[in-house]
Formats: structure tokens, C-alpha cells, sequence
């Protein structure tokens, strides 16, 4: 994938997740041609239009991104991120799962103080993701500083109650992870 392709890639998740208003996408709007529906999905034609690729760049840009951040509708005629979402309006129809009982969570030291005392929360996003391989949760911790890898009892939490959820690209979801479920702090 070539660079341009790589930032417009940037830029769609960042547009599905967060921003859809930048395209004069509304949520759940019925006054505008252009909606992102209540699951998160987007008209693949408005992304096109906006994004001034072709369909086989977006197609390109789904099947190469190894993170598997979009998914295409059933119909193949609407696009989403799978999740990340900022939105509490959107509902990605996740259903609860079971994790394994270690799973992994990258992040940038800067912020350990403060994990250690309200343990990890979702903060703009819908859910803390975590990730069931170090490699995932060090590569997605690097982005933000020097890279510290939290282990999580989620063998613990589900016998506490904590429900979990796995995205369609496989990362795990949960609402909070509180510091008593750290296993390495």
C-alpha cells in the first residue's frame, strides 16, 4: 500500500470512529442523505466521494490492514470501523465472551502513576482494548511514548463479574480494568 493510501486509511478510521461530521456524515440522522447508522456504518459510496479513492483502493485498504480495523455490511454497501468508536451512540452489537485468563495491554509509561491508581478506563473511546499477544499490546503502546506492557487477571474480573467482548478484529473489549486486576504493578 502505497503512502497516500496508507494516510487516507488514517484518515477513514479516524472519520468512522470519531469524526464522521467531517464528511457531513450525522448519526442517525434522517434529514441527511448522508447517516452513519446506530451499528456504525457508513454508506461506502459517501466514503468514496469523500475520500476521492475507488472502490478497489477502499477494498485495498480493508484487506491490507493488518489491524482488520473495518468491515464491510452484510449487502457489501456500507463500511465501519470495528471498533475504537468515541460514540456512545453507536452499538457494534458485541456480544459477551469469555477471555482468556491473561490478556495484554500496551501503553506509554507517562501514564503508569495514574493506572496505578484508577486502573485503566476507556477514555474517549467506548472500551479499554486489550489484546490476547504481547506483540499487539507492545506495538500499540509504542505509539504514545516508551512502551510499558500491563498484564491483566481476566480470569479474576470475569469471576468478579467484568463482562468482556471481542471485536470483529479481535481485540479485546471491556469497560474499565481496575489496578487490583494488574498482575505486573
Amino acid at each position: 500500500m502505497n503512502a497516500n493510501i496508507k494516510k487516507i486509511a488514517r484518515w477513514i478510521t479516524f472519520v468512522l470512529r470519531h469524526e464522521p461530521e467531517q464528511i457531513n456524515i450525522k448519526l442517525n440522522r434522517r434529514d441527511t442523505a448522508k447517516i452513519i447508522d446506530k451499528n456504525g456504518y457508513v454508506l461506502i459510496n459517501d466514503i468514496l466521494e469523500a475520500a476521492e479513492i475507488t472502490l478497489e483502493d477502499l477494498k485495498d485498504i480493508v484487506k491490507s490492514d493488518n489491524k482488520m480495523r473495518f468491515s464491510f455490511s452484510i449487502d457489501k454497501l456500507k463500511i465501519r470501523a470495528n471498533q475504537g468508536h468515541s460514540t456512545k451512540l453507536v452499538n457494534l452489537e458485541l456480544i459477551p465472551q469469555i477471555p482468556p485468563n491473561i490478556l495484554y495491554h500496551g501503553t506509554a509509561k507517562k501514564f503508569l502513576v495514574s493506572i496505578k491508581i484508577d486502573g485503566l478506563k476507556s477514555m474517549s473511546r467506548q472500551h479499554v482494548h486489550l489484546s490476547d499477544n504481547v506483540a499487539t499490546a507492545t506495538q500499540v503502546g509504542s505509539r504514545h511514548g516508551e512502551v510499558i506492557l500491563l498484564k491483566i487477571d481476566c480470569k479474576k474480573m470475569v469471576e468478579d463479574g467484568v463482562v468482556f467482548f471481542l471485536s470483529e478484529n479481535k481485540v479485546w473489549l471491556t469497560n474499565k480494568v481496575l489496578p487490583k486486576y494488574l498482575l505486573n504493578l
